[in-house]
């Protein structure tokens, strides 16, 4: 606790998140602050700000006055902004925080211009783009990855993306119209299962680092960084979910009203707007899925690296990783 007269302790450790990560609502308290779009509006001012309290705070200096709220405030306000590795400046729309409305976005219009062949090319390219800016601006400081594996990514997704949209609005040209709803979904799905990959080739080349209990280094393992990345595919295509096979179904029924049918422009913001409200609570609650931190037995990892470990300490049975967002 803080005494009323004292100043805040310096043991609060804000390099972890405030709540506890090893439960699923901890986790979703966390992804609720860190994909909050109001920190979109904060001023370079307030941004500066918070980074000298988080700055000085870690230096061992309190700012006078501060409650452990308002460093708790400062902490998501500067992880929203700033790269962890780096500590650049993240451009606007590679943040967090811009995650729902860039999405909302995006996603209303391909759901709502799914029909003609140009729009659909034209809407799953947008998305392949501001992904890309996204993982250029999250990437991690640990395996860099070069612009040219970043450019292969970028073009194989949007390749994949157009592809199978074309290819099931084809399919499914005579089916129900509800059906053909739902191919932007598939598109983005198969996307996500090309687009991860590689951005994350580096990973699976070299493996990521696997640690004991206590954040120890015991060795790099690709069968964690496959674990890892098929975990971030899933909650990826979860978040995309709602958005995606909710709105149509409202919108199905909506355009066969008259409202709409006279009222044809209407379509596009409302399709936004459902989406919005989808992804206000699915983009944090599926980051929430899975723990930050995920573990994997022993006995599943690489023979060289599972012989290392049971030389080195017999007794470990599980190893964590960090599996990325």
């Amino acid at each position: 606790g803080e005494s009323k007269m004292g100043e805040l302790p310096l043991d609060i450790n804000i390099q972890e998140p405030r709540w506890d990560q090893s439960t699923f609502l901890g986790r979703a308290r966390h992804f609720f602050t860190v994909t909050d779009p109001r920190n979109l509006l904060l001023s370079g001012a307030q941004l500066e700000a918070s980074r000298n309290i988080v700055q000085n705070y870690r230096a061992g200096v309190v700012t006078p006055g501060l409650t452990e709220d308002q460093l708790w405030r400062a902490k998501y306000v500067y992880d929203s902004a700033f790269h962890p590795d780096t500590g650049e400046k993240v451009v606007l729309i590679g943040r967090m925080s811009a995650q729902v409305p860039m999405n909302m976005t995006i996603t209303g219009c391909m759901l709502t211009f799914y029909r003609k062949t140009p729009t659909v090319v034209f809407w799953q390219w947008v998305n392949q783009s501001f992904n890309a800016v996204v993982n250029y601006s999250n990437r991690s400081g640990d395996a860099p990855i070069t612009v040219g594996q970043l450019g292969t990514a970028y073009v194989s997704a949007t390749t994949g993306a157009v592809a199978t949209a074309l290819g099931l609005k084809s399919l499914t040209e005579h089916l129900p119209p509800l059906v053909g709803r739902f191919v932007p979904f598939a598109a983005v799905a198969a996307a996500n299962c090309i687009n991860i990959p590689l951005m994350r080739q580096r990973e699976l080349q070299v493996g990521i680092p696997v640690t004991d209990e206590t954040g120890q280094r015991l060795g790099h393992s690709v069968t964690a960084a496959k674990q890892g990345i098929f975990q971030v595919v899933i909650s990826r295509i979860c978040m995309a979910i709602p958005a995606m096979a909710i709105p149509p179904v409202i919108m199905d029924s909506l355009e066969k009203k008259d409202f709409l049918k006279r009222r044809p422009w209407l379509g596009a913001p409302l399709q936004v707007g459902l989406v919005g409200f989808c992804l206000v609570f699915a983009t944090p609650l599926c980051c929430a899925l899975f723990p930050q931190r995920s573990s994997i037995h022993v006995s599943r990892l690489e023979p060289e690296l599972k012989a290392q470990i049971h030389e080195q300490n017999p007794s470990i049975e599980v190893v964590y990783y960090n599996k990325g967002l």
